[in-house]
């Protein structure tokens, strides 16, 4: 039973597809159905049966399957433990989303390590998508994102909200605001629903940006108007760059921490959530948003 077979079945199990899961690891079609095969004959069962209408597990498929994330679990663990910390005892892998970070990376750093000082921190600026595929992966050890995934493998812990103003270069006031020179933020999911329905005439921007320095880079550069973070603006207006725009009404983005199910419970992880949920202002545990089960 090799790694690459687990991975293989537990991509099965999500797409329901040689097809798919070949294009999702990067093989051809036969070597899927290579893998498959090598894993139901040291199990010596049937993991999945074939048809016109798909891939399904069988019964044994379904018993296996828990049994197999552990394995992957353990497997990216023991990876990490070989190949050691240096001189501390641990290396503890933290993501976390780009827009959150700005200018406190150093603040975040310094609870981590006040927290946990026996281990070393590999901290990896990156989005939801890529963050919680690294989690259930096993390739991070705690996460704090925007937009979390439902997935069997994850537990996440809402921990508030981050705000977003309007500001720009030429509007004091939100009927000054020139559609054609204004800058969309698509920071997530959540945002750009709370942005359309506040703010339909602004939602078909010129000009749309996925990331937070790129967007208040522009409103300066394209003498426009944007939302930022609430820290932004305020760094942003002190700065005498931008001014707030009045009457544009606040719009929020939830973040959450997430992590493997497995770890929800235990001592660095809760050490790790206390951190980010005094940065956040929370004084006890959010609801989580929901886990597939």
């Amino acid at each position: 039973m090799q790694p690459d077979q687990i991975a293989t079945f537990l991509d099965l199990v999500e797409s329901r597809s040689f097809h798919r899961t070949a294009d999702r690891l990067g093989v051809t079609q036969s070597t899927v159905s290579a893998r498959l095969k090598a894993l139901e004959q040291a199990l010596g069962v049937t993991l999945f049966t074939r048809s016109r209408a798909g891939t399904d597990l069988t019964t044994e498929g379904l018993r296996f399957e828990p049994h197999a994330r552990a394995l992957r679990a353990e497997w990216a663990a023991a990876l990490r433990a070989a190949g050691g910390a240096g001189a501390q005892a641990m290396v503890v892998r933290v993501g976390i989303q780009h827009d959150l970070v700005g200018g406190r990376l150093a603040d975040w750093l310094a609870g981590f390590r006040a927290a946990v000082p026996e281990a070393g921190f590999y901290i990896e600026l990156d989005y939801s998508a890529q963050m919680c595929a690294d989690l259930i992966a096993g390739a991070l050890d705690f996460a704090v994102m925007f937009s979390p995934r439902a997935h069997p493998d994850l537990h996440f812990v809402t921990l508030g909200d981050m705000r977003f103003r309007m500001v720009s270069t030429h509007a004091a006031r939100l009927s000054e605001v020139d559609p054609a020179r204004y800058v969309l933020g698509n920071y997530a999911p959540a945002f750009a629903s709370a942005h359309r329905l506040a703010l339909p005439h602004l939602h078909e921007a010129p000009v749309t940006v996925g990331q937070a320095a790129a967007v208040a880079g522009l409103v300066t550069g394209f003498d426009g108007s944007a939302y930022v973070s609430e820290d932004a603006a305020q760094a942003l207006v002190a700065a005498g760059a931008v001014r707030l725009v009045a009457e544009a009404p606040v719009l929020t983005q939830p973040v959450h921490a997430g992590m493997a199910l497995r770890q929800r419970t235990a001592r660095l992880q809760a050490r790790l959530l206390a951190i980010v949920r005094h940065q956040f202002g929370v004084r006890r545990p959010g609801p989580a948003p929901g886990r597939a089960g």
